[in-house]
């Protein structure tokens, strides 16, 4: 064992030195501080091998690792079991203390509250703080200190509390300490993890379209989006800076940043809602889950121009633009009738963004099932909505290579769906 007292800082969804809580606190420890992270065999053993989003964290660790140069240190990484790994961390290293960020989804919260039994039970002191959202799980409540189900009023508060915040100067918590453990630690290869580069690589954010937000973020050929939801997805940027930025450039553009942690209020005290319809009621509908079909959805061959052109974008690059992700989400439940989850588990699988609560429930409110959903008889006309906001097919020419060689037939007539779906959810309502 190194019988030298240590702190550890363990890196998450939080992969910055700068604008770290727990990473400045822990900086002010009494011990010097090590950085880990740990690729977990949990989360990894459901991953392809060339996975876009471990190449990003990769990479990001990498980044990293060459900041801690200037502060003569370096990151340890480990992959396994977390558990294992923390237990042989404490066999390893005299270890006196332990920080973290705090994760709010569920498999994270039964592996933290774990980790920290473990570290107690060997004497390690564990400091937990909020860093990935500006207010977190109890934080924006009811009177009466309920969840609120409902994004309005949960937004309003939100805006509200922040009004104050906002008018502060924000702390600017940058590393320059000397508080790091002095090390050159071996930087293990993505290769020796079990993972090679992918050929999807994941944008630099880019914030010069943010005044016109609200004029230009319906309309996917100008892409004029952020590209910032797989930053915020792994901290590689501040949340507390970029609302602070955005609460004084953009009403609109921070209200999707209010979105974000409302559904993570939303999964953190409905659990359940990850696999369950957060309203029971609709748990009668008969869906009809066709496998073919789902089939030709993921490989974009509907025959609806927007539908497929958006799932070829996100097949190829990891990527789709918000408004085309409702029409597709809005298609595969209402016109194919194919189950909320399965469409799901598709996007967890492709999207570089992939965020637990917001895929859940964004795919809950086109589904109609979720907790402050589209209405159910609410379905989008992919036809009406290239029209309205492609209608010059820029954006549909992008991926549909052979869109102006007399595009195929769709797979399913609109009104025919239409009708379709809102009998099924009318009698899936009546049996429940």
């Amino acid at each position: 064992m190194n019988t030298i007292p240590v702190t550890f800082f363990w890196f998450r969804r939080d992969l910055r030195l700068d604008d770290n809580i727990a990473l400045w606190n822990a900086l002010k420890s009494d011990f010097p501080v090590i950085p880990l992270f740990i690729f977990d065999d949990e989360i990894l053993e459901q991953l392809p091998k060339d996975d876009a989003r471990v190449t990003f964290i990769y990479e990001s660790l990498q980044k990293i690792n060459l900041e801690l140069i200037d502060f003569e240190s370096s990151i340890i990484i480990r992959k396994g079991k977390t558990h294992q790994v923390w237990f042989d961390l404490i066999e390893e290293y005299n270890i006196e203390e332990v920080y973290f960020n705090k994760d709010y989804e569920p498999y994270a919260l039964q592996r933290d509250s774990e980790i920290s039994a473990l570290l107690s039970s060997n004497k390690v002191k564990v400091s937990v703080f909020k860093d990935h959202v500006i207010y977190e799980e109890s934080e924006i409540t009811k009177a009466d200190g309920l969840p609120y189900t409902i994004y309005t009023p949960y937004k309003n508060k939100w805006v509200e509390k922040f009004e104050t915040l906002k008018q502060q100067p924000l702390d600017e918590l940058k590393n320059n300490s000397s508080n790091f453990y002095k090390s050159n630690f071996s930087f293990l290869t993505l290769e020796s993890i079990g993972f090679v580069r992918s050929s999807i690589s994941v944008r630099e954010h880019n914030l010069k379209g943010v005044a016109t937000y609200e004029e230009t973020r319906n309309f996917p050929s100008l892409d004029s989006t952020t590209y910032l939801s797989p930053h915020l997805r792994f901290g590689t940027v501040s949340i507390r800076k970029l609302a602070h930025w955005a609460s004084h450039k953009n009403a609109t553009f921070l209200n999707e940043l209010v979105w974000r942690e409302f559904f993570m209020q939303i999964l953190f005290h409905f659990p359940n809602s990850v696999n369950h319809n957060f309203k029971s009621a609709y748990d009668g509908i008969q869906w009809r889950n066709n496998p073919e079909e789902f089939k030709l959805w993921c490989e974009g061959k509907t025959g609806y121009p927007m539908v497929d052109a958006g799932m070829r974008q996100l097949n190829e690059t990891g990527y789709m633009h918000n408004r085309v992700r409702m029409v597709v989400a809005s298609f595969l439940c209402k016109h194919l009738l194919i189950s909320w989850q399965w469409g799901e588990a598709y996007f967890a699988e492709k999207l570089l963004d992939f965020e637990l609560a917001s895929n859940v429930g964004n795919w809950q409110w086109a589904a109609g099932t979720g907790c402050d959903s589209a209405p159910y008889f609410r379905v989008f006309n992919p036809e009406i909505q290239l029209k309205k906001f492609d209608a010059k097919g820029e954006y549909v020419r992008t991926w549909i290579s052979e869109f102006d060689l007399g595009y195929g037939k769709p797979m399913v007539e609109h009104a025919m769906a239409r009708d379709r779906a809102l009998t099924a959810y009318k009698t899936g309502l009546q049996q429940k």
